[in-house]
């Protein structure tokens, strides 16, 4: 039976080759290739078609969430499973609404990881309880002065997506480009282009514009 094809995408030498090592060594695994950004990890996909992808979530040039959505819009069939530090519940969403298969905390021990690469590999998903039990909690939760559905109405009134929304209320806050990236865990460029999809769905060409218009409509 041929190994199991490993694409790690982390910004951390550090993590990416210990991670390397330690996958290696396992019979049933093979690491095929190492991306230090989510674009590279997209090039790599299409170089050499791995079975599953270990994607980072903060990364530069791209982040893990946009990079598991391109893989997954073009290769359906690569498994992505989210290894992170970051145990925040708008990623784990971000993340699992890209199209990821798991999710799964750097804390992990080397044995369940690989077992983890085994189970999502065969067609399970990994969502470890306490994130599901959040999720759970999550989606019971909707805020007290507006129902999940006149929230989605307020959003869909420009087509906004859920990271437009959030990049669109970091706006209204009065961050900066370099604030919202480090806020959402994005690159600058890729926060760039989000607020130039805002600008032209929003028919606005400003910040200022675009803050009053959000504040106006209800957007946020």
């Amino acid at each position: 039976m041929n190994p199991i094809k490993l694409l790690l995408a982390d910004d951390q030498d550090l993590i990416r080759e210990s991670l390397h090592i330690v996958l290696d060594m396992d019979p049933e695994l093979q690491v095929a290739g190492l991306a230090e950004n989510g674009q590279t990890a997209v090039r790599l996909c299409e170089e050499h078609q791995p079975d599953v992808v270990l994607m980072d979530i903060h990364m530069p040039v791209l982040d893990g969430v946009e990079a598991t959505r391109q893989i997954k819009s073009r290769w359906p069939h690569i498994r992505v499973i989210i290894l992170t530090t970051f145990q925040e519940i708008t990623y784990v969403v971000d993340a699992l609404g890209a199209g990821a298969e798991g999710y799964l905390l750097k804390a992990i021990h080397p044995k369940d990881l690989a077992a983890g690469i085994k189970w999502v590999h065969r067609g399970g998903t990994l969502i470890p309880q306490d994130i599901a039990r959040m999720l759970v909690k999550e989606a019971q939760s909707g805020k007290p002065d507006s129902t999940p559905a006149e929230e989605t109405a307020r959003s869909d009134a420009y087509g906004l997506s859920e990271r437009e929304a959030q990049v669109l209320q970091c706006i209204a806050n009065g961050l900066s480009n370099k604030e919202i990236a480090e806020k959402l865990f994005l690159s600058e460029g890729t926060v760039k282009n989000y607020i130039s999809s805002i600008y032209s769905k929003m028919d606005v060409k400003d910040r200022i514009q675009a803050s009053k218009k959000a504040h106006q409509e209800g957007l946020l």
